[in-house]
């Protein structure tokens, strides 16, 4: 009796899990648009070189003759610094040279008598070698008063900080009576008096969530607004991306610095900036909802909701995966062949040229005769020998045959933000799949790239029905695998015992 009564409510559940739910869909038609895609982020302007003016002298602070903000030029004078004692050692050094001249013109003087006394034996040679050498040591002492004046005129003229480069004083950290170090003799590295920088161009640092950060490249055309001008974009450039990434509240960004030209001189250092780069547009292409695409993974599952044998929708793709590797390998299509025409026994050809690999013990009539019943009574009405023969005719683990993986890595790979992805269509009234390649693709839409027409009517399934669906066509899976009776859970506990 108990066993009746399991038996009753296996065929019950079975005959529960044939019952269709009714399909619901949102039909789509196919339609053309512009698809920009940009990546967001947020940053600061920064200028691109920043110059800190030292003094090569020491002192205190008398005269500051600019203010922040000031636009200055190249050797414009900017701090001057106590001249006193530079202006002494100047003083110093000159009446050094004086002496060095006079010494040196006594010098030669007495080496020329020295010269014609040594000729007439009136001195010896050792007096006319002495003569010489006083020469030698007094034009020696020439040069280094010559030099001690060079650099005691060098450090008066340090006193006056003029500017190395044209820009703007962006910051001041000095006032009259301040005293400051040298540059060139402190260790510290001397006093930071000023700091200017050229504002003609400057840079945005935006920081650049890592999802994002591989559309980046440098040289993108980049839009740039900040909140002083908010009706006035500023047009840049990726300028770099840098190589180590920030972590910020365990959020990943990379820096990007966006190079922008600023001749106006409106934007300014530490301005909050909102960064658009454009990563790419295209204008009046076939697009289609992104909620309308689906990968490998979720076709079995959309197909249930949609009432269609998963493994006709396999099969349905890899018809399409068999076609577009012959038009990329050069093949040539034979238009009206059919399995009686010259064709490999080891192959089945198409009436558009497709070529499906036969597996052991399968003619190509069986095929052709398996489309014949097909398209006559449609996939509701497949018995379970043509099901069969369906998964035998299906490419190894469904993909797209041999070659396939490498060949759809190179087709994603081939261009900017493609990827192949597999949408519904109404074809004749029926839900068919099929597989696109799409382009670039913002939050709604992506671009076709081949694959769809604008006649095409896309679906789109409501997303809990397709969850639902997902759940009970992986439930089924796994009781299939357990072995036994499709929807009977194998027992691994201990047998109850009858009665």
């Amino acid at each position: 009796m108990k066993r009746s009564y399991i038996a009753f409510a296996v065929l019950l559940t079975i005959a529960c899990a044939e019952e269709q739910a009714p399909i619901v869909y949102q039909a789509v038609p196919v339609t053309r648009r512009d698809v920009v895609v940009s990546a967001s982020a947020a940053g600061s302007v920064e200028p691109v070189t920043t110059v800190d003016v030292k003094s090569k002298a020491s002192g205190e602070i008398i005269e500051v003759l600019v203010e922040t903000g000031d636009a200055v030029r190249p050797g414009q004078r900017l701090v001057r610094v106590d001249q006193r004692q530079p202006q002494n050692a100047l003083t110093q050094a000159e009446a050094d040279l004086e002496v060095a001249q006079a010494q040196l013109t006594n010098a030669e003087s007495q080496a020329r008598r020295a010269e014609e006394l040594y000729g007439t034996k009136s001195i010896t040679e050792q007096e006319y070698e002495t003569a010489r050498l006083q020469q030698a040591n007094a034009k020696a002492s020439l040069v280094r008063a010559q030099r001690s004046l060079e650099d005691a005129r060098i450090s008066f003229e340090d006193t006056d900080v003029r500017a190395a480069i044209s820009g703007v004083i962006i910051q001041r950290n000095v006032e009259v009576g301040t005293v400051i170090s040298s540059a060139t003799r402190e260790v510290g590295g001397g006093s930071v008096l000023l700091q200017m920088a050229n504002l003609d161009t400057v840079q945005v640092r935006s920081l650049v969530d890592e999802t994002d950060i591989g559309k980046i490249q440098p040289g993108m055309d980049v839009t740039i607004t900040v909140d002083a001008y908010p009706n006035r974009p500023f047009r840049g450039q990726v300028l770099k991306i840098e190589p180590i990434a920030q972590t910020a509240q365990n959020v990943t960004m990379f820096p990007v610095l966006v190079r922008i030209e600023n001749r106006e001189g409106l934007l300014r250092p530490g301005m909050n900036a909102e960064v658009e780069m454009h990563v790419g547009s295209v204008q009046n292409v076939l697009t289609v909802p992104n909620a309308a695409l689906r990968t490998q993974r979720d076709v079995g599952s959309a197909a249930m909701v949609l009432g269609i044998d998963p493994d006709v929708v396999q099969q349905q793709l890899a018809m399409a995966r068999e076609t577009q590797q012959t038009r990329e390998g050069g093949q040539a299509t034979l238009g009206g062949t059919t399995a009686s025409d010259a064709t490999p026994t080891n192959v089945y050809r198409t009436p558009d040229g497709r070529e499906i690999p036969l597996p052991e013990g399968v003619t190509a009539d069986q095929v052709q005769a398996l489309f014949a019943r097909v398209q006559s009574g449609g996939f509701q009405n497949m018995s379970d020998a043509d099901r069969a023969l369906m998964r035998r005719l299906r490419p190894p683990g469904g993909g797209p045959g041999p070659g396939g993986a490498e060949r759809q890595r190179r087709t994603q790979t081939s261009s900017l933000m493609g990827a192949e992805y597999i949408v519904f269509v109404l074809r004749e009234g029926q839900p068919t799949a099929v597989a696109i390649r799409t382009g670039l693709t913002d939050l709604d839409y992506s671009e076709v790239r081949n694959g769809l027409t604008d006649a095409d009517t896309v679906l789109i399934l409501p997303s809990a029905s397709l969850m639902q669906s997902q759940a009970e066509w992986s439930e089924r899976m796994n009781r299939m695998g357990g072995g036994g009776i499709p929807g009977v859970q194998r027992q691994t506990g201990s047998q109850p015992s009858g009665r």
